[in-house]
């Protein structure tokens, strides 16, 4: 080759070599473009899309080790065949090596799930803990894999949320940008473990972003979408559960069954939830009176469960197999009740012993057995306007899984999606639409959100409630160096008597102490030797209610935009 050739291609090279810096620079610095944005939506959702296919196989793998099944959907009928005893060991070794992993890599020995994605997406501009995640994602896996009673929703959605942490920190995402690639990690990762896109698309949406903006629309298909092609590339384009059954509704008598159904499957879904809270409460008053350490507590939990699974191994796991039977009418009516409390009581028993998993997969059994169960009633009372029992089973475990996510439209998608019946979509929706209604009257919308509420974080009742948590007093206060800083007399004469805010609480806790009609609050520091307070300043009224309205406008931009 001539040196002059040599030279041209030096140069080219040199040139895409600059180029390609310069791309990266204005990538963390100034944000990605439009079609960067997607190409980096398709690369989240391709990685959470494998993240969530190795979940799952991961899980099969270490259930089909320890139980010796080959295949992990019948696994309640195999460990019918298997020893007591090793019946009770597995979710108690499960539980040991579980609290160790919580206990060394998170700070409250608590796995992380959907809950703190929403967080996540609410209040730190589409962040979560990665150490943290990763984490709860191993000790998820270990659950779920010794007979944990949860699903693999919640540690999947919230593995793929830490990918899109990892990125949103590399290219030094915005609120706005973050948020959006989080959905599309949620997206992916949700349609990549039920192969179901559109449902993933609008969870998304729906339950993290908790908005419909056009912007975040197109990007989170194209994860959605990725995560699906990954699924069905190991696992081809079948559903997750085959129904045997033609479906069809007796127009327009059995209608109101439906609507019946729907109030029914909001009443099981609140009883859930309360019976995981419940637990979760009974096993932290019991852990604190026993003064049993924390490592210890998903034991305990384990060796209740392999208890219970002793008898009704039905328990075990997500629950395919008894999830099937349901919707195909397999299982008697006392089968269906029995089998629907004892699942409910091994969720609750899993979650309050903090093992990790999701409430999904549980959500979509306990609602096929109640949806069997009213179908039996129902059908054998009235058999001359009655349709098929599985129909009641479908829309049953539709209703109870939409209240307790609270997301009615992405949950209605996935059930047709996970069984591949689109001709009943009215009588899901007539159930799925009063069971909602109800149980968002008794709790605090959803399962998710009424986690967040127990912690003190009020998001259930939108922007207008948690933007004012937020902000520091520090970061709004008028120092005294300012030129219009109120009077330093006046503001000693207010903390004499009490009436003050540190500078590092939020506006949540100083916005009520405005009621009285006051103008201003000092803001004072304490040392933390205990010495006397010392005032920096003060926080004036007005200035807080501009910083509240600014929040207020950006988030009403974004979701509108």
């Amino acid at each position: 080759m001539s040196v002059k050739n040599q030279s041209f291609l030096s140069q080219k090279f040199e040139l895409a070599l600059t180029s390609i810096k310069e791309g990266y620079y204005m990538l963390r610095h100034r944000g990605p473009g439009q079609i960067q944005f997607w190409f980096i939506a398709l690369a989240i959702g391709i990685a959470a899309g494998f993240a969530a296919l190795f979940f799952r196989k991961g899980v099969n793998a270490l259930q089909t080790f320890l139980y010796g099944t080959e295949d992990v959907r019948l696994l309640h009928s195999f460990a019918e065949s298997l020893p007591w005893y090793l019946i009770l060991i597995i979710p108690i070794c499960g539980g040991l090596v579980v609290g160790v992993i919580l206990h060394l890599f998170t700070k409250d020995a608590r796995a992380r799930s959907v809950a703190d994605v929403i967080y996540g997406a609410a209040m730190r501009d589409g962040r979560v803990e990665t150490k943290a995640g990763l984490a709860s994602a191993l000790a998820s896996l270990v659950t779920l894999g010794t007979g944990g009673s949860t699903g693999r929703e919640g540690p999947v959605v919230h593995l793929a949320a830490v990918i899109s942490t990892w990125v949103n920190r590399r290219i030094l995402a915005d609120g706005i940008t973050g948020r959006d690639l989080l959905g599309c990690a949620v997206a992916a990762a949700v349609s990549a473990s039920f192969n179901a896109p559109i449902a993933g698309a609008l969870f998304a949406l729906e339950v993290v972003l908790r908005h419909f903006a056009v912007h975040a629309f197109a990007p989170i298909v194209i994860a959605s979408a990725a995560g699906t092609v990954i699924n069905r590339l190991e696992f081809g384009g079948v559903t997750e559960f085959a129904l045997g059954t033609v479906n069809e509704v007796q127009f327009y008598q059995e209608l109101p069954a439906y609507l019946l159904l729907g109030l029914v499957s909001g009443l099981v879904a609140v009883a859930l939830m309360r019976a995981i809270f419940l637990a979760d409460d009974l096993g932290t008053v019991v852990q604190n009176r026993l003064r049993i350490p924390r490592w210890l507590r998903p034991a305990f939990a384990g060796a209740m469960l392999g208890a219970i699974a002793i008898y009704y191994p039905h328990i075990i796991g997500v629950g395919y197999e008894t999830t099937f039977n349901a919707l195909n009418g397999e299982l008697l009516l006392w089968e269906a009740i029995v089998f629907a409390v004892l699942k409910t009581a091994a969720v609750a028993i899993t979650m309050a012993g903090r093992m990790g998993g999701g409430v999904f997969s549980p959500s979509l059994m306990i609602g096929a057995l109640t949806g069997l169960s009213f179908g039996l009633v129902a059908t054998s009372i009235f058999p001359d306007v009655s349709g098929s029992i599985s129909l009641y089973a479908l829309a049953g475990m539709g209703a109870v899984a939409a209240a307790v996510l609270g997301a009615p439209i992405s949950t209605t998608l996935i059930v047709f999606e996970l069984t591949g019946d689109w001709q009943t979509g009215l009588a899901v929706m007539v159930a799925v639409s009063l069971s909602t209604s109800l149980a968002s009257q008794l709790v605090d919308r959803s399962f998710f959100l009424t986690q967040l509420e127990r912690r003190n974080i009020h998001l259930a009742a939108g922007p207008q409630a948690y933007l004012l948590a937020m902000f520091k007093v520090s970061a709004v206060v008028r120092y005294k160096s300012d030129p219009h800083a109120a009077d330093e007399a006046a503001c000693a004469a207010l903390v004499e008597k009490g009436f003050y805010i540190k500078a590092n609480a939020t506006l949540e806790a100083a916005m009520p102490m405005f009621d009285g009609g006051e103008t201003f609050v000092p803001v004072v520091t304490v040392p933390p030797d205990g010495g006397p307070k010392q005032i920096i300043g003060a926080l004036f009224y007005v200035d807080a209610l501009k910083v509240y309205n600014r929040a207020l406008a950006a988030t009403a931009a974004e979701e509108h935009s």
